[in-house]
């Protein structure tokens, strides 16, 4: 595969939760979950260290081993829990988390694994792309965002409000009727969304975060077929620029209400169509 991607932080003074890595033949994608002011956690690592010593060994894993992707998601999860049990209270539930998209080649199919509300899109050629998406997080979201929605950005009311939306998602976070993501418990690597296509059948493969998928999901700038266009003809950086114009544009979240002005935003477009040629 050829990829290319784009990485950018909500803002320049903060450290990028995001994690993206590549080989010739797998890519990997994390966006961690950000922990607002005020909520504590018993863990002291932060999120960025949790996204990127999982996002790592991920890449390494898939690298040395044909194995089944949740085996593998299973395996990385339990390793980076081994890094810190010690130090830090995994019970609790403001341990570090993040959604992980897997995307492997192997001989002739493309193995894929989706976990948590970052976006999978495998061009088949057809006007409308696959779109792999998690959506469990949005089901168990939707009936707590009234007050938070309702509040001016940037103001202590909507401080408060989003404090108290995440600790509210924090008692659904890994649990039935819930929502799933990667953080201390290897269990959470069985209810990913997996799948299997042959190669013949995808020109490429996008990867996205949440912030960048926004393009699509909240700000409607485009469609699925026109953001993987954009990725094909301008790259992946054009793509995250035009999101932050639109954030740029409401910056209190008067149009498109949310609990984040700006978020760390990530980006891969993964060429296929050169693999099927040889």
């Amino acid at each position: 595969m050829r990829v290319a991607f784009a990485n950018e932080p909500a803002y320049p003074d903060r450290p990028n939760e995001d994690f993206i890595g590549a080989t010739a033949d797998a890519v990997v994608l994390l966006d961690g979950a950000s922990i607002p002011p005020g909520i504590t956690s018993a863990c002291s690592h932060s999120v960025r260290w949790y996204s990127h010593t999982l996002g790592s060994t991920l890449l390494a894993e898939m690298t040395q081993s044909t194995g089944p992707l949740p085996e593998l998601l299973a395996q990385g999860i339990k390793h980076v829990t081994s890094l810190h049990d010690f130090t830090c209270d995994l019970t609790h539930g403001g341990s570090p988390s993040a959604t992980v998209i897997m995307l492997r080649h192997t001989a002739d199919r493309l193995d894929w694994l989706v976990l948590g509300d970052s976006t999978l899109i495998l061009d088949t050629g057809t006007p409308e792309p696959k779109v792999i998406s998690d959506d469990r997080l949005e089901q168990v979201a939707a009936p707590h965002r009234t007050r938070l929605d309702s509040l001016r950005g940037g103001t202590p009311e909507h401080a408060d409000a989003r404090r108290e939306y995440v600790e509210t998602l924090g008692t659904y976070r890994n649990r039935d009727r819930g929502f799933w993501v990667a953080s201390t418990d290897p269990l959470a690597a069985d209810q990913a969304l997996t799948g299997t296509t042959p190669t013949d059948q995808v020109h490429a493969a996008a990867l996205l975060t949440d912030g960048a998928a926004d393009a699509v999901n909240r700000y409607q700038l485009t469609t699925w077929r026109g953001l993987l266009d954009t990725l094909a003809e301008h790259g992946p950086a054009v793509l995250i620029r035009r999101v932050r114009a639109a954030e740029q544009s409401d910056p209190h979240g008067k149009q498109w209400p949310r609990s984040k002005v700006y978020d760390d935003a990530t980006a891969a477009l993964c060429d296929l169509e050169h693999i099927a040629a040889q």
